[in-house]
């Protein structure tokens, strides 16, 4: 079992929470793979479970109270780019969680740390031990203080990609887009996947990801852009 960093006051600095029982973050950061040894030990599932709820209300407040003109659909929209497993992945980065994560040999060794779904899941276990720790009104101001950046962006850079090039692609009466993977580099345990997005067998992008998700949306994105350049 191993764990990179156990000063756990690094790590609340950096989320601006001090947990009263320490026991539930390191709870948070035990990924299943630790338990390999030690079949009592407990891990961040079911952390994970509750943080990814904690994280929808969080998110769910904040767009219906700061968009009050904005309909149901708009509002869905916003909230799935909000909380959906890259925006998790994105704000472990940040956080540099990867760093604190307790693993097995094996999947540190495997490159654990940098993954993006693991990365993914341990912020949202970590926002659920928050949630035991302190309450929502705690919980809230870590999420609405750690996705910062991301709520006061812009919002064409928050939408979708792939839905974005789908409501494009029907106005347009271009049927819908095409997704093929053409080419997947590196290890297996960091892959890089490019992806082609094609409409209509001739209006075509290429994105590049560490997901297969990843990839789509960045291709996506790629032709909507291209779009709006042939069209300016």
């Amino acid at each position: 079992m191993i764990g990179f960093d156990v000063n756990y006051k690094i790590l609340e600095d950096k989320l601006g929470y001090k947990f009263k029982n320490q026991a539930l973050l390191r709870l948070a950061l035990t990924h299943a793979s630790a338990a390999e040894a030690r079949t009592s030990l407990k891990t961040y599932q079911r952390l994970e479970f509750l943080g990814d709820r904690v994280l929808g209300l969080v998110i769910s407040e904040y767009l219906f109270l700061d968009h009050a003109k904005a309909e149901e659909g708009e509002l869905s929209k916003r909230l799935t780019v909000l909380v959906r497993k890259e925006a998790c992945s994105d704000r472990a980065t940040n956080l540099q969680l990867g760093g604190h994560l307790i693993l097995g040999a094996g999947e540190a060794q495997s490159g654990g740390r940098e993954k993006p779904a693991i990365l993914a899941d341990v912020m949202e276990s970590v926002l659920g031990a928050i949630f035991l720790d302190g309450g929502y009104a705690e919980a809230q101001k870590v999420i609405l203080r750690v996705w910062k950046n991301l709520l006061e962006a812009d919002h064409q850079n928050l939408q979708d990609s792939k839905t974005a090039l789908q409501e494009w692609a029907h106005l347009n009466k271009h049927g819908n887009p095409s997704y093929v993977m053409i080419a997947r580099e590196g290890p297996d345990h960091n892959p890089k996947f490019t992806i082609q997005v094609t409409i209509s067998e001739q209006i075509e992008a290429t994105g590049v990801g560490f997901s297969k998700r990843e990839a789509e949306q960045n291709a996506a994105k790629a032709l909507l852009n291209k779009q709006q350049l042939n069209n300016s």
